[in-house]
């Protein structure tokens, strides 16, 4: 049937995508042939013949040769699986259509169209240009309005995507990811000041900000940041259509959270400004909630900032205005907020603290320990959006070791470590604390031991500003007390270690 559809096509002068229509409408109701499997019928070819084109552009671009064989195509075309986001792009490129025309939902991962010549070679996906590409092919069916800058944001956080994925370790949060990032954060707070989803798209929308704040402990800064800024830019387009007011609360309360979870990732990747610049997006969404647990959260999370790149007593300031906030509601803010206290005045009081300091601080520990005792109990498991007795164990030995009380640090850091199977930074920041425990202690050379150690567990991609920072205060107090001593040299070996080359770059390629 397929093979004679074709042959009139191709007699009426059709293209072969709109051959694939026809073959995909006139055989799916008996054979159940899906769309992508109607576009392969509709060139003539077999199986085969598609792998080895795929095979083409992979080498054409000077990439490993691709794992995709006749069985997972077949799999494809049968719909038992869906390709992943680099497949689903070189199948559009052999078949020269969108993933909608193979019957997938969203743009292709490189944000280009496939149709028009030119845009169809990875270099397109590479290239690191401000200007969007005037021979990018849009959708004629698309009923979004045309926002050329907000879909290049879009498309540089796709092209930052897609070359994680490709195993590029070199990646960094350069100038354009910036520029993007802070492209969607404009355009959200745009909707806020200014502003129909179904229910079930909200509930999709939910469970996947939920997933995004499980992923922050075991996915690697910029890949996460990817994601949560694409989401976020979906919501912000569902907020430019005014909704139902309890629709509307559903996504403010979304975007809130996005929006506190890039600032968080910034944070871990160093941009304290812009990492500012989410959190007040995040409070302006919170504000529209009137969810004073939310609003408490963001408050708390903004608070960091200062605390690891600014004024310890700016942190102080805003740890009591989270607090404030929270009011007699149990929420993740109520132990998040003392915890932030109790660090901020010990930075202000260094080691040499004074008894009153210690006393203060102390008790802000002890009320967050007594806060988290009365968190319901899916918050005491949420990393991101709640408070885990991981991190209150982290953080309580992060402030006695700032005190200079060291015994007890040492014990809860103990403690704190073994709660950790996940999340390589703070591992490394609580290590790092460690290191400093026995440096206080006298102990130079087991100090410069753990941090070493630390350090040499730490991949490319999480060797942010974040933990280097400490990493490098940690020297400068070694070389302060013991400048010549015999195990610097390795630490500073592995606290100076080049960064890895570009993928295919270097003189063995790799």
């Amino acid at each position: 049937m397929a093979r004679r559809i074709r042959a009139k096509g191709l007699a009426a002068g059709r293209t072969a995508a709109q051959i694939a229509e026809e073959i995909h409408e006139a055989c799916e109701p008996q054979f159940g042939t899906t769309k992508i499997k109607g576009h392969r019928l509709s060139h003539g070819i077999a199986l085969a013949d598609v792998i080895e084109q795929v095979r083409a552009l992979f080498e054409r671009d000077e990439k490993p040769p691709p794992g995709i064989g006749e069985t997972l195509l077949s799999a494809y075309e049968s719909g038992l699986k869906r390709p992943g986001p680099e497949y689903l792009h070189y199948l559009c490129s052999v078949y020269r259509v969108e993933p909608k025309s193979l019957g997938y939902d969203g743009p292709c991962i490189c944000g280009h169209g496939h149709r028009m010549p030119g845009v169809v070679r990875s270099e397109t996906i590479d290239a690191i240009e401000i200007d969007r590409p005037r021979d990018v092919w849009v959708p004629a069916s698309s009923t979004e309005p045309t926002d050329e800058a907000g879909e290049e944001h879009e498309n540089v956080m796709r092209r930052t995507l897609l070359r994680l994925l490709r195993g590029d370790t070199s990646l960094k949060l350069d100038a354009q990811v910036i520029g993007a990032a802070e492209g969607i954060r404009r355009r959200m707070d745009e909707m806020l000041v200014s502003s129909s989803v179904s229910a079930a798209m909200l509930d999709q929308w939910e469970d996947a900000t939920l997933a995004f704040g499980r992923q922050y402990t075991t996915t690697a800064p910029l890949r996460l940041l990817c994601d949560v800024l694409l989401e976020l830019s979906a919501v912000r387009a569902a907020m430019s259509r005014r909704q139902p007011i309890d629709l509307q609360e559903r996504l403010c309360r979304m975007a809130a959270q996005l929006a506190g979870l890039s600032g968080m990732i910034m944070i871990n990747l160093g941009d304290h400004r812009l990492a500012r610049s989410f959190f007040r997006t995040g409070r302006t969404a919170a504000d529209e909630t009137g969810d004073r647990a939310l609003r408490a959260w963001v408050t708390a999370r903004e608070a960091l900032v200062p605390l690891y790149y600014g004024d310890a007593r700016e942190a102080l300031n805003l740890a009591k205005k989270s607090r404030d906030l929270a009011g007699q509601t149990s929420c993740a803010a109520q132990a998040m907020a003392p915890v932030v206290e109790a660090r901020a005045l010990a930075m202000i009081s260094g080691t040499d603290s004074k008894k009153e300091i210690v006393d203060q601080a102390k008790k802000a520990l002890l009320r967050a320990r007594n806060a988290f005792t009365h968190m319901k109990a899916h918050e005491q498991e949420d990393v991101a959006f709640g408070y885990t007795e991981k991190q209150l164990y982290f953080y309580q030995g992060d402030v006695l070791t700032k005190l200079g009380q060291t015994l007890e640090a040492e014990v809860v850091l103990g403690q704190a470590l073994d709660k950790y199977s996940d999340h390589i930074l703070d591992q490394t920041l609580i290590r790092l604390d460690q290191a400093q425990c026995r440096l206080i202690e006298g102990d130079v050379g087991e100090a410069l031991k753990i941090g070493t150690a630390a350090l040499m567990k730490l991949t490319d991609e999480y060797r942010t500003e974040l933990v280097m920072r400490p990493a490098l205060q940690l020297e400068q107090s070694v070389k302060a007390r013991e400048p010549n001593h015999p195990d610097l040299p390795d630490f500073q070996s592995q606290l100076y270690k080049p960064q890895a080359a570009p993928v295919g770059e270097g003189s063995n390629g790799a």
